[in-house]
């Protein structure tokens, strides 16, 4: 049986903690838990020495984000499988049978997520993963479940297993081997889509990524940062442009960016009709750290095959805001 180690990365999430480490705790026990600590200075971890003295604790040495902040801690953990879970997501009962399942084929996959539902409207699917994740021909993110902030109803549409593209960071399983050998997520993003790039980077290297769709959890969202947020608008617009230029050959990624920081610039003009400036300034501000960061991104550009294809569909942004599908299956034969 490969050895499972669920790492819940905490910084200053005290009240997270109570709230769900709970149901971690008492629905993973084939596992061992640690909470990797961003040097929280809050009651964080008196509150997991207290109350379960059986949780292991990594603590780094300073908050590093969500990228930096696995790639320490998990230095200092011995496990075949890697579960990285968001300290704002509550577990049932067998949550992690069906996937220690995958994990114990001889065809194992490398990555797995299971399914994503919304802890506030459990009927349906949760806006980071979903059903599973995909990009389309402008390397635009969505799942199954979800397009852009459109979410669907949970009917059993997606109980299944089925290889998709990306799998969300608020549960990802991932063989310790491949996490270290791909170099842990880039700690260049800080937050938000590194496990897009991590897993495209997994694809380049011809590693598989799935979903199972008889394993689900429930994910709060947005407890570190909310939608609304200009600074997770700065995050996703700037790590959306580093992961096309790493992962793509030139030829096939420079037409798509400079596609894509026109859109951007449409984006920007949205926000301001909505009277919404700072969000605006956020993609300005994203496009800035952008040229100043390409050289050092374009270094890291992946040297191996490009293995595909990987685009699901040609454009989700004239898809959904033009001829307004919300629904994947409206998107993507599936």
């Amino acid at each position: 049986m490969q050895k499972i180690a669920v790492v819940i990365l905490n910084w200053n999430g005290e009240k997270l903690l109570e709230a769900y480490l709970p149901s971690v705790v008492a629905h993973s026990p084939h596992a061992d838990v640690y909470v990797a600590d961003n040097a929280s200075t809050d009651g964080s971890i008196a509150y997991v020495k207290n109350h379960f003295p059986q949780v292991k604790i990594v603590q780094n040495s300073e908050n590093g984000g969500f990228a930096k902040g696995y790639n320490d801690a998990l230095q200092h953990i011995e496990a075949e499988v890697f579960c990285l879970l968001n300290s704002d997501v509550d577990v049932p009962k067998g949550w992690l049978d069906p996937i220690q399942k995958m994990f114990n084929q001889a065809d194992a996959p490398d990555i797995v997520q299971p399914k994503i539902l919304d802890l506030k409207k459990p009927t349906h699917f949760e806006y980071a993963g979903a059903a599973g994740g995909y990009i389309d021909q402008l390397g635009y993110p969505f799942c199954r479940g979800r397009v852009f902030q459109s979410l669907e109803a949970d009917k059993g549409q997606y109980n299944d297993i089925k290889e998709v593209f990306w799998a969300t960071g608020a549960c990802m399983f991932i063989k310790s081997r491949v996490f270290h050998n791909l170099g842990g997520f880039d700690e260049d993003y800080f937050a938000h889509q590194e496990e897009i790039d991590l897993c495209w980077r997994a694809k380049n290297h011809g590693h598989t990524v799935y979903y199972n769709g008889n394993s689900h959890v429930f994910h709060l969202g947005g407890s570190t940062l909310s939608n609304m947020n200009p600074r997770k608008t700065f995050l996703n617009f700037r790590n959306s442009l580093y992961s096309i230029t790493k992962n793509l050959p030139w030829h096939k990624g420079f037409p798509i960016i400079v596609q894509r920081l026109l859109l951007d610039g449409i984006a920007g003009l949205r926000f301001l009709i909505r009277l919404q400036p700072l969000h605006c300034l956020a993609i300005i501000k994203a496009h800035f750290s952008y040229y100043r960061n390409y050289k050092k991104i374009s270094r890291k550009r992946e040297k191996k095959q490009f293995y595909g294809p990987y685009f699901a569909t040609r454009s989700i942004v004239w898809s959904h805001f033009v001829q307004g599908v919300k629904n994947f299956s409206f998107l993507v034969k599936d």
